[in-house]
């Protein structure tokens, strides 16, 4: 495919863009659902392209000890790529000065627990340091971009809901940590948007 450049430029092209004087318009159309942002920071390493994911901490309330992608929920007039940002810093110490936001993946919505979740997509320049909020992570890692959007590498598992309904999730192993849930579901929603695929 080329360079870095033109790898980034391809990636970039097949995600919607980013509408920074409009902040109200990828939300949620009437409030039902909660309104978050998560933040896909793509590292530009030497050796290819790298994806940073969380473990959250155990002592948070939901998803205890679930690999997570940094984000949270929208404070008001945020466009998306604000609240990713700023959840960002705030969960991992990641300065947005290194962030360079390359557009918007398709939205994700969890309907166990309201979430409509907004996916925005950045490139990270390497150079960074980060500084994870304890309180909020307990683990910092970095998982290839390929691997991650390799469908070979996702299964299909079922599970059951606090609310009792059985569902069906991805899931996928990266070394000892297992990404599953919302977070391979967004994952596997970002290969799909980039290479139209199902």
């Amino acid at each position: 495919m080329g360079g870095a450049s033109d790898i980034k430029s391809w990636i970039s092209g097949r995600l919607d863009p980013l509408a920074a004087t409009d902040a109200g318009r990828h939300w949620h159309p009437d409030g039902s659902l909660v309104d978050a942002a998560v933040l896909v920071p793509i590292v530009e390493r030497e050796d290819g392209l790298s994806v940073i994911l969380t473990r959250r901490a155990g002592s948070l309330r939901d998803h205890t000890g679930e690999v997570a992608l940094p984000g949270g929920r929208r404070d008001p007039g945020e466009t998306p790529g604000e609240t990713a940002l700023r959840e960002a810093e705030e969960e991992i110490g990641l300065d947005r000065s290194f962030v360079s936001l390359a557009g918007l993946s398709t939205t994700y919505v969890t309907p166990s627990f309201r979430y409509h979740l907004v996916t925005v997509v950045g490139f990270v320049r390497p150079g960074f340091t980060l500084s994870p909020n304890p309180h909020e992570v307990a683990h910092v890692f970095e998982a290839p971009f390929g691997f991650l959007m390799d469908p070979s590498n996702y299964e299909v598992r079922e599970g059951v809901t606090p609310l009792g309904d059985v569902r069906r999730f991805y899931a996928l192993a990266h070394g000892d940590e297992l990404i599953f849930g919302v977070t391979a579901g967004i994952l596997r929603k970002l290969y799909e948007r980039l290479y139209g695929a199902a």
